[in-house]
């Protein structure tokens, strides 16, 4: 069995005790209360027991509270995962975006996700599915946008009159207009 690590010097179980009082964090409380009982002569077996945790987690709680002090025995929230592009990466995808595709290089008339997903594995050499670059789209501010459907039997001239007819309507006002009939 390796042999305990010992707890800094410049703390004692009072001093946790009254940072334990002191402080608004509940699970820095009872970091603090384990390891004041550990400064007190108590075994790290009834640290473990008083904090509800293993061996383990009091050894990494003594780690952390050496290394940075009462602060250490916050939760810290988890870095998550980096991002594929550098900054200088995403200014080119930016750029990119602005000035959409030409068709006659592009090949297309707007920018598809999967179309964009290649350029950045050709330019870059990063892989991002679909879904990845969707959700980066988003997050740099762009939407999908895509063009009113408009039926393929559509006659102009017939929109055209249904406008007219509608307008006229509207600037006679309701007065004149029985069962949708102008007068």
């Amino acid at each position: 069995m390796a042999a305990a690590i010992e707890l800094r010097t410049d703390f004692a179980g009072d001093d946790c005790r009254r940072l334990a009082r002191e402080s608004s964090d509940a699970n820095q409380t009872r970091r603090l209360l384990a390891l004041a009982s550990i400064y007190d002569g108590g075994s790290r077996s009834h640290a473990a027991k008083l904090g509800g945790v293993g061996l383990q987690v009091v050894r990494d709680w003594v780690l952390r509270f050496n290394t940075d002090g009462p602060a250490g025995l916050i939760d810290r929230k988890a870095r998550g995962a980096e991002p594929k592009l550098t900054p200088d990466q995403m200014q080119a995808l930016v750029d990119r975006l602005e000035q959409g595709p030409i068709p006659a290089i592009h090949g297309v008339v707007r920018w598809r996700l999967v179309d964009l997903a290649a350029w950045v594995h050709e330019a870059f050499g990063v892989t991002l599915s679909a879904a990845a670059m969707s959700r980066l789209v988003r997050r740099l501010g762009y939407a999908k946008l895509s063009a009113r459907p408009r039926h393929h039997a559509q006659n102009a001239l017939a929109v055209e009159a249904f406008r007219a007819l509608t307008h006229r309507s509207e600037s006679i006002g309701d007065s004149h207009c029985v069962e949708g009939v102008v007068h």
